[in-house]
């Protein structure tokens, strides 16, 4: 029990995270390929694709040469930050003081965009390096959890398998619908996520200072059950604090 609990929380986040950013990418591309066709669309996203993959082996063995308590503290430290960063967006989405990501919106501006290029002689060039981009930019957030989140316990070959089902699975859906997933509850996968990812910092920069956590790693779902409540009160109070505008509702 001891054991299995980092290994599925661990690979949740790395899956969690790896969905909300997958399903931004897809947007893009999916909006390259029903403009400008397939392949400037693939070309795009298996370059990225191909960019990230050598960013994960570049960087993942190399964890292995730095001493662990160094490792889980300036990893600790870095998903604190990082995942806050989730969970005020999450936070500030759901109160409405920040606009809700819209996925349909999204694609309907990168397609009208890329159909004002079709005039343009390098118009399936810059439609692929649309992709390349969107590919590549949200990749490397999925990188990051992948290699922060597995790399401080030896789990990278877990989070990796994490986020590559995430990939598959958008892949799968996407395909199948055939348009942009709307109705993905974007935010709050993303507050989850951010929990998640705070909650295993705090733990690893414990454990990189020396502190010795009752339960040892089951203290990790003590933590996480601590950080969620603080979340949840900060929302009620900001929401009494800030009632959100008509017709703003959090997803």
């Amino acid at each position: 029990m001891t054991n299995l609990a980092p290994l599925v929380s661990t690979i949740s986040a790395a899956f969690l995270g790896s969905f909300v950013e997958m399903v931004e990418a897809f947007t893009i591309v999916l909006a390259v390929g029903l403009t400008r066709g397939l392949r400037p669309a693939l070309t795009g996203a298996v370059l990225a694709l191909a960019v990230l993959t050598a960013l994960v082996l570049a960087f993942g063995p190399l964890l292995a040469l730095v001493p662990i308590t160094i490792l889980q503290f300036a990893v600790g430290v870095l998903l604190i930050l990082f995942g806050m960063r989730w969970l005020r967006k999450a936070i500030l989405r759901s109160l409405g003081i920040v606009p809700l990501h819209d996925e349909e919106a999204a694609f309907s501006e990168e397609t009208a965009a890329l159909r004002r290029q079709a005039g343009d002689r390098r118009a399936d060039y810059l439609a692929g390096l649309a992709a390349f981009k969107a590919v590549l930019l949200e990749g490397v957030e999925v990188v990051f959890i992948v290699i922060a989140v597995g790399g401080a316990h030896g789990q990278t070959l877990n989070t990796s398998l994490g986020a590559l089902a995430a990939f598959v699975l958008v892949v799968v859906i996407g395909l199948a619908v055939h348009r942009p997933l709307a109705r993905v509850p974007e935010n709050a996968l993303k507050f989850v996520v951010g929990l998640m990812l705070t909650s295993f910092g705090i733990f690893w920069t414990g454990e990189g200072i020396g502190a010795d956590w009752p339960g040892a790693d089951l203290a990790l779902l003590a933590i996480f059950a601590v950080v969620a409540l603080a979340s949840l009160a900060i929302v009620r109070w900001l929401r009494d604090a800030h009632p959100a505008p008509a017709g703003e509702r959090p997803r």
